[in-house]
């Protein structure tokens, strides 16, 4: 049986958290003395670590089936290239930044400046919907230095906390895109390959559900019950299961931790007691 080849990048945060979501998905690569190429340990799938800016043409020119890249490289460089599924994180925002002293109210302030920036496409593309003529100056590394040593006015680049910036006398002042990880497939993927990728996609959406999910249980007063069941959101319906204890009852639910504690103040007002909020590993829909 062919294997999947999916390319990740090959250090850093982007890595670490690529590397993790492949083992939640039961996906085990043994990388023991930092190859390039690694198999996975029982399912089809070999692990391909690449620089992050060459997995675009990696994927176009079909060397490799799917990536786990940065949205912000695919917008740059992987015209073609389809995204199958958002991932949430190693989460970041491309920006343009000025030195601090520098004056700055809107696009405009940049006509005829000098843009030191790693993302000439995006940032041309930008400008253009702007009606702004800069002057892009092209590096590969540590962009955010341009401003200091004379040789932008300005710079775009990615921004994660924006400690980088204020390191080198720095501030935003516009942002371009926002990006995430996302899960990218090569244009001449094979159908015997689109089977296997089907199943990581299956995978990858459960953990990213269980990520986004709580799984709660709580007591309450039998004469309760259907105002707290109005209050969660749950999947069908709430689990309710008789305590020994007569005229009360456990409910057992699914909220979503961003709703979490509107739901928890909303339940306690309506009479629910013992509330006990876990983690949930996967969830399949």
């Amino acid at each position: 049986m062919s294997k999947l080849r999916i390319a990740v990048q090959k250090s850093g945060r982007l890595n670490e958290d690529s590397m993790a979501i492949l083992k939640d998905i039961g996906i085990y690569i043994d990388n023991g003395k930092d190859q390039l190429k690694a198999s996975a340990k029982g399912f089809p799938v070999e692990v391909f670590y690449l620089r992050n800016g060459d997995i675009p043409q990696y994927l176009k020119d079909g060397v490799v089936d799917a990536a786990i890249i940065g949205e912000n490289v695919l917008i740059e460089k992987g015209n073609g290239i389809s995204v199958v599924e958002k991932l949430g994180f190693s989460t970041c925002r491309v920006c343009i930044a000025i030195p601090k002293s520098a004056k700055y109210s809107k696009i405009q302030d940049l006509e005829g400046k000098r843009i030191a920036t790693s993302y000439p496409n995006t940032v041309q593309e930008f400008l253009d919907k702007n009606g702004v003529n800069a002057n892009l100056h092209i590096i590969n590394g540590s962009v955010e230095i341009a401003p200091n040593i004379g040789l932008a006015d300005a710079i775009v680049d990615i921004v994660s906390s924006g400690s980088t910036l204020f390191k080198n006398n720095l501030k935003e002042v516009e942002t371009i895109l926002k990006s995430e990880a996302v899960l990218a497939v090569s244009p001449v993927l094979s159908e015997e390959k689109q089977a296997i990728l089907d199943k990581i996609q299956f995978r990858i959406q459960s953990v990213l559900k269980g990520r986004e999910s709580r799984y709660i249980l709580l007591n309450a007063p039998n004469d309760k019950i259907e105002n707290i069941i109005n209050v969660l959101p749950g999947m069908k319906s709430p689990t309710v299961l008789p305590l020994a204890q007569e005229g009360w009852s456990s409910v057992h639910s699914v909220i979503s931790k961003n709703q979490f504690w509107d739901v928890i103040d909303e339940l306690k007002a309506n009479g629910a007691q013992g509330i006990l909020v876990c983690p949930i590993e996967k969830m399949v829909l």
